[in-house]
């Protein structure tokens, strides 16, 4: 009998095995939508660490492909809209609401931005799991950059960052 059954295990294991690897992948936004809260760590040039409060709320609105993607920092709100301009492609805008639009990337998961304001260039990080985030944005002065590679047939750069903030963010 066992000789019989082994082959009907085997069998059994095979299109279990199938079964689970053809479940529907996560979307995104719509697989993570909802308000997620935890501490954001922020590090600073040789300055003491100081843990702040923060939400992260990723809602539906009445507008196709228009999502709310809204910051709270202490109780103090950062109210954004997230686009999808393509999402076969991970393509998405992140709108401020004050005249301020910045391009987004989606690649695995992960909400990429990279930006300069006033000197500085952020770059911001959203990994998505099924119950939390992580956050990440780190800061470097543009002033600030060393060139190496002097012996190369090109300039390379390198930045110190200056600030780091990160947060594990659970979905509520």
């Amino acid at each position: 009998m066992t000789g019989k059954f082994l082959p009907f295990l085997a069998m059994t294991l095979f299109f279990t095995t199938i079964g689970h690897s053809q479940q529907k992948a996560e979307s995104f936004p719509e697989d993570f939508l909802g308000i997620y809260k935890g501490k954001l760590t922020i590090r600073s040039d040789g300055k003491d660490p100081v843990n702040i409060s923060m939400e992260f709320h990723l809602l539906q609105t009445d507008t196709t492909d228009h999502y709310r993607y809204r910051l709270i920092y202490s109780d103090q709100p950062r109210n954004h809209t997230l686009i999808v301009d393509d999402v076969e492609k991970g393509l998405f805008r992140l709108d401020e609401n004050n005249g301020i639009i910045l391009p987004v990337r989606l690649i695995d998961n992960v909400l990429h931005s990279f930006f300069e304001v006033e000197g500085k260039l952020l770059t911001s990080r959203l990994a998505f799991y099924k119950s939390q985030i992580e956050f990440e944005i780190l800061v470097t002065d543009i002033a600030g950059k060393t060139r190496t590679g002097e012996d190369t047939d090109y300039k390379i750069y390198g930045y110190e960052i200056s600030t780091s903030q990160k947060a594990l963010l659970k979905k509520q």
